[in-house]
């Protein structure tokens, strides 16, 4: 993992037409950390057919108010609609059939962004989709609306339970939405306003974090197990950054602000903050941290002073 090449990624176009395209992030990074990533773009009326991946992946909808998806989930022979919409969270279990419609009648695409796990998949690091065709979307407006028209309705009644929105800067496990547990991923949104920087954050249960810039740009470092910095590179969005496990990451914002979404392989993340009222540091003796960091006992108070 040591060696590993962390720069972050653009996404390559798989397939574009009249509906909507395609597309997917490859590179030996996500192999090795048996991670997968793609995005899905639907016109209005786009049309992406009924599919299935080897991959338990999150969805999270990037853009557009008028998303329908249906699912069969497995060891079920129901259909389930859901209407989705900017902010919310998707999981699609392996083994899960589903197709996405974009219902918007405006210029608004449908934009949704797929992250997850590939421990079980054909190749490590992709998606590999079954019966996946082109997006379709039919040429006459009378088609179109016949289309729009005879989809089947969503289902409001169990919607909360299968979706759930992430708007504000959180961590969503499945204490918070238990249905993550069917896809073995947990999800954190993070929103830096211009200039701001997060406190360096690890995993402690051998998870992997996949971090995809939604909005905004700035920089990302990660530090190895060692300690040594691995990466300090500019990101924009749009941007994929691989966080290998036990590796620590922090995020800063530039003169417009940071948006990241990001996915961690386990629906009982455990994400550590290295310095905050709650972090290791914060909890360390006064003794200790002084001897530690070779500090004196008025750096020491100036230190945790920065942590409240």
């Amino acid at each position: 993992m040591a060696t590993m090449d962390l720069t972050p990624m653009s996404a390559a176009t798989v397939f574009e037409g009249d509906g909507g395209g395609y597309h997917l992030w490859s590179c030996p990074a996500l192999g090795e950390a048996n991670v997968g990533a793609g995005k899905l773009v639907l016109k209005p009326s786009g049309f992406a057919l009924p599919h299935s991946a080897d991959s338990a992946k999150l969805g999270y909808v990037l853009q557009g108010e008028e998303g329908l998806v249906g699912m069969v989930y497995p060891h079920t022979s129901e259909e389930v609609v859901l209407k989705i919409k900017k902010g919310d969270v998707i999981p699609v279990p392996l083994g899960t059939v589903s197709w996405w419609f974009n219902n918007g009648d405006s210029s608004d695409d449908l934009v949704i962004l797929f992250l997850g796990e590939t421990t079980k998949a054909y190749t490590p690091g992709l998606f590999t989709y079954s019966s996946l065709q082109e997006l379709k979307v039919l040429s006459e407006d009378s088609q179109l609306t016949s289309l729009g028209n005879t989809l089947p309705k969503p289902n409001a009644l169990i919607s909360h339970k299968l979706v759930h929105p992430l708007t504000v800067s959180a961590t969503l496990t499945e204490k918070e939405f238990p249905f993550l547990n069917k896809a073995g991923l947990s999800a954190n949104l993070i929103k830096l306003e211009p200039d701001a920087i997060s406190s360096p954050i690890y995993t402690t249960d051998s998870t992997v974090q996949l971090i995809y810039v939604v909005r905004g740009g700035g920089r990302v470092q990660i530090a190895g197990i060692n300690g040594q910095r691995v990466l300090d590179a500019e990101v924009t969005a749009g941007h994929l950054i691989v966080v290998p496990r036990f590796f620590m990451v922090a995020k800063l914002a530039g003169e417009e602000g940071l948006d990241c979404f990001s996915v961690i392989t386990s629906s009982r993340a455990v994400l550590e903050d290295l310095t905050g009222k709650t972090s290791v540091l914060g909890a360390l003796s006064p003794e200790v941290l002084q001897t530690s960091l070779n500090i004196s006992p008025e750096l020491q108070t100036l230190l945790l002073s920065k942590f409240n």
